[in-house]
């Protein structure tokens, strides 16, 4: 009598339903790398010395964490080991080597990738808000009036409107205080490309993402990184965003970050709106609020125009 065929390796319902045992397994894995990772960040551990740890081959390993976390090994000591950095380089008596080699990385270069790559910033100028920076910038056209950009060798960090024949220098000062420590040099040439890629849909490319760059707290980073994922053509609110980030008796503080948002229209607190639908405050006037919602609204409707008022 023949045995019942085995399973397939490759039988969906087995890589989509683990049997109980196995769950438990794979949750008692994850846990023990996650303590690993977590305590013992300083020294890096490679993905090879996690999977040791836990008795699975790194692929295993690999396929079994992110299943349960959602990201990588790599990817969750890179978070932890960033956390760790911005605690650090809020201390005066810290210096970035003393920094570098706390966090178990080669130097003050492995440290400047991590933030370039999370925060498209360095953390020197995170920690001096920019001592020692040329920042340049210029005045370029948009859907929404005059619009004034300043830029980094890194990225786009600050966008403004202005309205009548001194708004130009109004808003250019509204966004040099933002980098206080600065130096800031006008080139309209170099600022055009920014301001084509930023409101221009045709410019818009998920293989060539604008790198913005970004300076405040945790928390306003955090509400503006939010704002990010609200999508094109629709509107969300500050109660949302409080309990989108854990914050669900922040919405007052939700507020104050959104109206301190560096980079309008691209980082879009134009998308918020009060509780009761009412559009609110907008640091560059609620008509060009207005009209930023109903040109996306547009756009996410296939250029088709909007009905007066409406937001989608």
């Amino acid at each position: 009598m023949l045995d019942a065929p085995s399973p397939a390796l490759g039988d969906a319902s087995m890589a989509l339903t683990p049997e109980p045992s196995a769950a438990a397994a794979d949750y008692d894995v994850v846990r023990r790398a996650l303590e690993h990772l977590t305590t013992r960040f300083r020294s890096q551990p490679t993905v090879e010395q996690v999977a040791d740890v836990v008795g699975l081959s790194p692929s295993h390993l690999h396929h079994v964490f992110r299943r349960w976390c959602g990201l990588s090994p790599k990817a969750f000591l890179q978070a932890v080991t960033l956390d760790r950095a911005r605690d650090l380089l809020r201390r005066d008596d810290v210096n970035l080597l003393d920094a570098s080699y706390e966090l178990g990385l080669s130097g003050p270069g492995r440290l400047h990738d991590l933030f370039v790559t999370h925060e498209a910033m360095s953390p020197g100028d995170f920690k001096t808000g920019g001592a020692g920076l040329v920042i340049r910038w210029g005045v370029a056209p948009s859907p929404f009036g005059v619009a004034v950009l300043t830029a980094t060798d890194r990225g786009l960090c600050g966008i403004g409107f202005a309205d009548q024949a001194g708004g130009v220098q109004e808003a250019y000062r509204d966004l040099a205080r933002r980098w206080p420590a600065a130096g800031f040099a006008r080139d309209d040439a170099a600022i055009g490309p920014y301001a084509a890629q930023a409101f221009d849909p045709a410019c818009w490319s998920p293989d060539r993402p604008l790198r913005v760059v970004l300076i405040g707290t945790d928390f306003e980073v955090t509400v503006w990184r939010t704002l990010l994922g609200v999508p094109l053509g629709r509107a969300t609110t500050y109660g949302d965003i409080a309990q989108t980030i854990g914050r669900p008796k922040a919405a007052r503080a939700v507020g104050a970050a959104v109206g301190k948002n560096p980079i309008s229209f691209v980082v879009p607190c134009h998308r918020v709106i009060g509780r009761d639908g009412a559009l609110t405050g907008y640091h560059w006037g609620l008509t060009r609020k207005r009209a930023m919602l109903g040109w996306e609204t547009a756009k996410r409707r296939g250029d088709r125009p909007a009905e007066d008022g409406a937001v989608a």
